[in-house]
């Protein structure tokens, strides 16, 4: 293990974006497995993020034969889950381990050949080496060789044995007795190992009185998630692939498979987490255009114009979708973020608008198409400038290069292509839907007019027949 280590650390380290690396063997895991932290230079001496470089080094270590080093980037904010391999988990559980451990490897094979993912790992070690040994007595009898000198034997062979301690000025050394460390993972030293008879003091091979076999393989370790064995399978993205993407395909290929209704799966961690964001998402976008919509109705003392101000939002909400896309940046929560600051930058375009033709239209007495000319003439000025300081506000955010400006440029993207968009087109759209929102209030009340006419001559006849009854 430590020589297979070693040769991967060497291809990590000639890496140049590479700074440093630290590693280490077990470490409250088994003995043939280990963890190996990497550390890359400032971003601006090297030219690519974490996932290229994680691309470009993963085919020259896949040409390492008897080890496979599995990559991801270190994470600020790690939602839940275990200590995986690699960065996104599929958690299987199942009450019956024996059925658990045979369709693990169907789901783990079926996953790897999903273009959508990358180093596709399990934490399952269910093929871990025994050595069973059963001892004939009668015949070890006849040498006057009991269990226990045996069992004190294989010890003094594979156990590392402290037989003395030599003290010197300075330190202490440890004396520990056992066979050559090239012949400790071999079957066949067994065959090479000799008891010294009490009754005749001869050697006896080992093999005279005991037999061996290697069979069955036993788990390494058995991992467990509410009291039920469960098998992790984690996975990262290929490039390109939004977790969306991923998680779809995973769940499309674990229903494809059609395993027994025994078997629950559920993802973990950050995509745990993002699944959960997705149905929550879309409630927290309704929630906040729920809420502009109840303040603007107070303001103006209407059902209709709130609506005139909110429908500034959609061409922004195009435009930002489509810029992220249009540049490669998925939808994260650092762009929803930027979604819902538009909610707030955008909107005001109509409020400047239509809190200018309602004051003309009450104090003035102009009409709804002349008051709203005259708005859209008048605040053009301070509209532009509100827009233009929000939009090049942005524009840091989007160009900024640097140590963790991946994270803030869908936030930059998002704020100015909606802003650019919704800009574009408010100032044409929001006067036409304020006309025909106009005019809809109008016929509406009407209409209700109308009604109230109707209903008051019944109403007064009603009353004559009741005086003179």
């Amino acid at each position: 293990m430590k020589r297979h280590q070693e040769e991967l650390s060497r291809i990590v380290q000639a890496d140049p974006a590479v700074d440093s690396i630290a590693m280490f063997i077990g470490g409250g895991t088994a003995l043939n497995s280990g963890r190996m932290y990497i550390t890359l230079k400032p971003r601006e001496q090297r030219h690519a993020d974490a996932q290229q470089i994680i691309a470009r080094l993963r085919p020259q270590l896949e040409k390492v034969e008897g080890a496979r080093l599995y990559m991801q980037a270190s994470q600020d904010v790690r939602l839940g889950g275990r200590a995986s391999r690699t960065q996104f988990e599929y958690t299987l559980q199942d009450a019956n381990l024996a059925e658990l451990n045979e369709w693990e490897p169907k789901i783990l094979a079926k996953m790897k050949t999903l273009p959508e993912l990358r180093d596709v790992a399990t934490d399952q070690q269910t093929r871990g080496t025994t050595v069973t040994m059963t001892i004939d007595r009668d015949t070890a009898s006849r040498f006057g060789i009991q269990p226990q000198l045996i069992d004190d034997t294989l010890y003094d062979a594979f156990g590392q044995r402290q037989v003395t301690q030599y003290f010197t000025q300075l330190n202490s050394y440890h004396v520990i007795l056992e066979i050559l460390p090239e012949l400790q993972g071999d079957l066949n030293t067994l065959n090479k190992l000799y008891i010294k008879s009490p009754t005749t003091g001869d050697q006896v091979p080992l093999s005279v009185f005991c037999k061996w076999t290697t069979v069955p393989v036993r788990p390494l370790s058995i991992a467990h998630q509410g009291q039920f064995p469960a098998i992790t399978i984690s996975f990262n993205l290929a490039q390109g692939v939004a977790l969306g993407q991923a998680t779809d395909a995973v769940l499309k290929a674990v229903h494809d498979l059609g395993g027994p209704a025994t078997l629950s799966s559920s993802f973990q961690g950050t995509a745990q987490a993002f699944q959960q964001s997705l149905r929550t998402v879309p409630l927290l976008i309704l929630a906040a255009l729920v809420v502009v919509y109840l303040i603007l109705g107070v303001l103006y003392e209407s059902y209709i114009h709130p609506l005139t101000i909110l429908s500034t939002l959609p061409s922004a909400g195009v435009g930002a979708l489509a810029t992220l896309m249009a540049f490669g940046f998925d939808f994260s929560l650092i762009a929803l973020i930027g979604i819902i600051l538009l909610i707030g930058i955008v909107k005001k375009n109509g409020i400047m608008m239509v809190d200018f033709a309602i004051a003309a239209e009450r104090e003035e007495h102009l009409s709804a198409r002349e008051s709203i000319r005259r708005a859209a003439l008048l605040r053009f000025r301070p509209i532009m400038m509100t827009t233009m300081a929000a939009l090049l506000g942005g524009v840091p955010l989007m160009l900024g290069t640097g140590t963790g400006s991946e994270i803030r440029q869908p936030l930059g993207y998002a704020m100015v292509g909606g802003l650019v968009v919704s800009q574009a087109l408010t100032l044409f759209t929001t006067p036409v839907v304020y006309l025909y929102l106009d005019n809809f209030s109008n016929a509406l009340s009407r209409w209700t007019a109308s009604k109230k006419r109707d209903a008051e001559p019944s109403a007064k006849v009603a009353a004559v027949k009741d005086a003179a009854e």
